[in-house]
């Protein structure tokens, strides 16, 4: 399998608005407007942290679309399990949250077979594309029918960029991803996923399910966790 690198983190919102307002207070910097996903009921807004551990990533910061259709089928969850009601009152209750990670893989279909020789289902691989300042932004992305993350989103979505990448478009807001790491009861498992897809810059060792990231910002050092939501 060829190497995979980290892509970007989502930080899933309640509602957009709380999204947009929580990026400020916590690095200082707002947010880009991203844009809808007719296929799933959402949309974002986005925040580059690129740095030389991870030159190409971002910050997703992702909600529930309140004017939009939800997925085109009745028996799909929206991705990254947004539909799931505890996540949900969760968000409501105590505001946006560090909750998935998604992985830039070089052939989607071979890391999800790769996934599935441990028997690990990561769901289907679809298309999608949106303009953006960068130009025309094409991708492939596994989603599961039932929307799950697995691993309490410790294990990452997959993700295959066309030609332009989201990062290309975006401004230095001054906040970089400085380091990245996952803990999980099941941490063997998770190591062995990891690298069936090829992605060695996610240290794993063994403890409650958490996606920890530590950030330089222009409010000074960030931390956010996923604590196993």
């Amino acid at each position: 399998m060829q190497a995979s690198r980290i892509d970007h983190l989502v930080v899933a919102a309640h509602n957009l608005e709380e999204g947009i307002a929580w990026c400020a207070d916590t690095f200082g910097v707002a947010a880009l407007p991203g844009g809808p996903h007719p296929l799933m009921g959402t949309h974002n807004a986005l925040l580059k942290i690129a740095s030389a551990e991870f030159p190409r990533s971002y910050l997703e910061i992702l909600a529930i679309d309140p004017k939009a259709a939800r997925p085109r089928r009745r028996a799909q969850h929206r991705w990254f399990d947004l539909d799931d009601i505890v996540l949900q009152a969760e968000l409501s209750r105590a505001g946006p949250r560090l909750i998935h990670v998604v992985a830039e893989v070089a052939d989607a279909e071979a890391a999800v077979q790769a996934l599935g020789h441990l028997r690990l289902d990561r769901g289907a691989v679809i298309a999608a594309s949106r303009d953006s300042p960068a130009g025309r932004l094409e991708w492939r992305i596994t989603v599961r029918e039932d929307g799950q993350r697995l691993f309490y989103g410790t294990l990452p979505t997959l993700i295959q960029w066309g030609p332009v990448h989201p990062v290309d478009g975006m401004v230095d807001a001054g906040v970089a991803l400085r380091t990245l790491e996952a803990t999980h009861p099941r941490a063997g498992d998770l190591g062995a996923a990891l690298q069936a897809i090829g992605l060695d810059s996610l240290p794993v060792a063994t403890g409650a399910p958490n996606l920890r990231a530590v950030f330089d910002s222009p409010r000074g050092p960030v931390t956010l966790e996923s604590r196993g939501v």
